[in-house]
């Protein structure tokens, strides 16, 4: 028969119901009398009660052996001992690397490593040799190559100094970051070492496999045309040489702490790169009651492109709700979040922040951006924290606006 000329188009053929009951099975019929009378196949003997209790030759010892064998695990069966499992997690353990490049770079390893980042390995790179020499860092690189006149005495504020520099030190980056998994470059763009050497330094990272993400701020408008133009240029070629840039722009800065002595405006700039690469860093490498791993970083910052950071406080009944306000409407964070591609949110609080308070952070912030964009958040317990919130958000993907050389001229 064509299968073609059923009626339904199927192209299985057609059965009735008493066809399908007369076709004999595979299987042979057995009624329940014939089963009790079948001898067990299975290779143990059928024993009732009263036999085993008459059964003079029966063992009881040797069906526990036979159980306790079962139950013991043997080379060919599946499964790992505590030290074979805890061997496999120290080859997990993500590896982070800090490599400060030029005077503000080398800044942020020295508050890093005053106030303490679990987990990482702090390097200090620098053409300046008096600046690297005060630098509090696991290792300390000094750029350029050996025999050079010049070397030691800074790059004179011309970026091509700076990434020349690097070059020639390019085997010494490497060595210092080959075996990290994740490696942040922190530097101040518009001058000559941190705007040069921060590429390079970039770049050789990638080379390693390592997810690289750059931190960095952008000058003063009063710091001139011309280093702004430094800084832009710099931090265009970052960009292409980093997985994610996150761009901190210290004119914002101003617009959140009012006017400062140009001393102090420059320690608040150092001290938010600081805590951004203290807050992403720690993000993996502590322990939370809501975890963030290595792999959920990578999925928001892995080819992010440009991204930018929001740090807010909260305290008293609404500390959540002002927490999630003040960081969303930091100056720092000047892009329209609604078009990132990710948002990576961490929240800290004390003691007593529930889990309720957490989730409510990050509902507020999946109402305000993209269905499309990924969102990834952990949340930690700071014990010297009292009655307070703090939320952290790196948004990926967006634009800052006023990035611009033309900003400068705007303001005089």
């Amino acid at each position: 028969m064509d299968s073609r000329d059923n009626d339904d188009g199927s192209e299985w053929p057609d059965h009735d119901e008493e066809a399908l009951e007369a076709e004999e099975s595979e299987w042979p019929d057995h009624d329940e009398d014939s089963l009790e009378d079948d001898d067990d196949e299975s290779g143990w003997p059928s024993h009732d009660g009263e036999t085993l209790e008459d059964d003079a030759s029966f063992d009881a010892s040797e069906l526990v052996s036979n159980a306790e064998r079962k139950r013991s695990p043997s080379s060919s069966e599946p499964g790992m001992t505590d030290e074979e499992l805890l061997e496999v997690l120290e080859t997990l353990e993500t590896n982070i690397t800090v490599v400060g490049c030029g005077g503000a770079g080398c800044n942020t390893i020295n508050r890093l490593a005053e106030v303490g980042v679990e987990g990482t390995t702090l390097v200090a790179a620098n053409t300046d040799v008096h600046d690297l020499v005060n630098a509090n860092a696991d290792e300390k690189i000094l750029l350029g190559a050996e025999g050079r006149k010049d070397r030691g005495r800074g790059a004179g504020s011309i970026p091509k100094n700076g990434a020349d520099a690097a070059h020639e030190s390019r085997h010494d980056i490497r060595d210092a970051v080959e075996d990290a998994d994740m490696v942040f470059v922190t530097a101040g763009m518009g001058g000559g070492t941190g705007t040069g050497s921060a590429p390079v330094v970039a770049a050789t990272a990638r080379e390693t496999g390592a997810l690289t993400i750059s931190v960095v701020t952008m000058p003063f408008a009063s710091e001139g045309r011309v280093r702004m133009e430094n800084a832009t240029g710099g931090l265009s070629r970052l960009r292409e040489e980093s997985d994610t840039v996150i761009v901190i722009q210290n004119d914002r800065l101003l617009d959140a702490v009012g006017n400062l002595p140009v001393e102090q405006a420059f320690k608040v700039a150092d001290e938010v790169l600081m805590r951004s690469v203290k807050g992403l860093a720690e993000l993996i490498t502590t322990e939370s009651f809501v975890n963030l791993d290595f792999a959920d970083v990578q999925t928001i910052m892995g080819r992010g492109g440009m991204a930018l950071v929001g740090i807010g406080e909260g305290e008293g009944d609404y500390r959540a709700d002002n927490a999630i306000t003040s960081a969303l409407q930091s100056p720092m964070l000047d892009a329209d979040i609604s078009t990132a591609t990710g948002v990576l949110v961490n929240v800290t609080g004390g003691p007593d922040m529930s889990i309720a308070e957490a989730e409510g952070v990050v509902e507020d912030i999946y109402e305000r951006v993209d269905p499309g964009a990924r969102i990834i958040w952990g949340a930690s317990v700071d014990d010297d924290i009292d009655d307070e919130m703090r939320v952290m958000l790196i948004a990926t993907g967006v634009t800052p606006r006023n990035l611009t050389p033309e900003r400068h001229d705007a303001e005089q």
